[in-house]
């Protein structure tokens, strides 16, 4: 079976987000987390996907003079993209009202790009969802920044919470991408990234 394949290798997680842990362990995978201290900075010309692809890869280069035979290093990076800007982690509540008040009654991008790095060779690949919004009411905004926490998620929002229930009106793409991890795509390019090279 694939994933016992896979459980063969040490799958590393370059990721603290615990929607990412959750995904990984839904699939069946084992594996660790193994976090390292970088920065989030990317030349500014760059747009959409360039980014979020700059900043796995970056994350995964931090590893690459310490990773051993057998082992797979997983990282990601996941932007909301709208009106041709990126919408961040909000700084704090005003933060959080802004973003998502930019977000209400509008279409966005939520754009996820992960590397697979052995010590042989790296795959970098992203995933793309859009994302729409009802307009949402400043009473709604403010009940969910109260009520939940926007403050470590890209657009100051998870669709798996409260807002994705009552302001998501339509979804084009990966789910599981706009909770941070294209999950299906990862398993997928797992599978390639492990078979052996062809003559």
């Amino acid at each position: 079976m694939v994933i016992d394949e896979l459980n063969k290798h040490r799958i590393i997680l370059a990721s603290r987000s615990p929607r990412r842990q959750e995904l990984l362990k839904e699939l069946g995978l084992n594996f660790e987390v193994v976090v390292r201290d970088w920065s989030e900075k990317y030349p500014g010309h760059l747009k959409g996907e360039e980014i979020a692809l700059y900043v796995a890869t970056q994350k995964a280069a931090i590893f690459r003079s310490e990773i051993k035979e057998n082992e797979i290093v997983i990282t990601a990076d996941t932007i909301v993209w709208c009106d041709n800007k990126v919408l961040g982690k909000p700084k704090d509540k005003v933060d959080a009202r802004r973003i998502l008040g930019e977000l209400s009654g509008n279409t966005h991008e939520v754009i996820s790009g992960v590397c697979l790095l052995s010590s042989t060779k790296h795959k970098s690949f992203f995933s793309s969802t859009k994302v729409t919004f009802a307009e949402l009411s400043d009473d709604e905004i403010e009940y969910y920044i109260c009520n939940f926490s926007p403050y470590d998620k890209a657009g100051a929002y998870g669709i798996q919470e409260w807002i994705g229930i009552a302001a998501c009106s339509h979804i084009e793409g990966s789910y599981f991408n706009v909770m941070g991890l294209p999950v299906e795509q990862v398993y997928h390019e797992l599978q390639k990234f492990i078979a052996p090279n062809p003559l």
